[in-house]
């Protein structure tokens, strides 16, 4: 559930507004929600305690950069190869290193062969950006503060227990 509370993405030309900055849109219905978003969590998280087999939820950012700001992956056409990992993972397959953002994807467990990659470009990509996801839980942070006190209490556990593993 934090997951797709939490979701975020930059504004391109096509969205109103500046361009590259973050859009606060939890499972991409602010625009839809006629009621308080914190209400709205709270509705999904009980659903969520009634799964037998609740789903895997996956992020990916297929957009990552380098210090020159450069794309670091070759594009669309190489996405089969991610989605093949997330596949492996559902089936209970698919090597990970455990993060506190979750599990992320061992370089050898994407299939490379073949991918015009610059060298440690992949190494990069499946990296954990502390830096940058320490500034994402104090903006995620800011975002659930909207809710006037109607956050659920398990949000707000997440965006703490995220906040002491970095600050670990």
């Amino acid at each position: 559930m934090f997951l797709g509370a939490s979701m975020g993405a930059e504004t391109t030309a096509a969205a109103t507004g500046a361009v590259g900055v973050v859009r606060w849109d939890p499972m991409a219905m602010r625009s839809f929600c006629g009621y308080n978003m914190g209400d709205y969590f709270s509705y999904w998280l009980s659903v969520g305690k009634r799964l037998r087999n609740p789903l895997l939820m996956f992020r990916v950012n297929w957009f990552r950069k380098d210090e020159n700001g450069k794309f670091l992956r070759p594009g669309y056409g190489e996405n089969i190869r991610v989605l093949r990992w997330i596949l492996d993972r559902v089936h209970g397959k698919g090597n990970a290193v455990q993060t506190p953002i979750g599990y992320l994807p061992n370089p050898e467990s994407i299939d490379s062969l073949g991918m015009n990659l610059k060298p440690h470009a992949l190494q990069q990509v499946l990296s954990l950006d502390r830096e940058g996801w320490e500034k994402e839980v104090d903006d995620i942070e800011i975002f659930f503060s909207q809710f006037n006190g109607r956050l659920p209490v398990e949000l707000k556990k997440e965006v703490t227990n995220l906040k002491n593993q970095f600050s670990a």
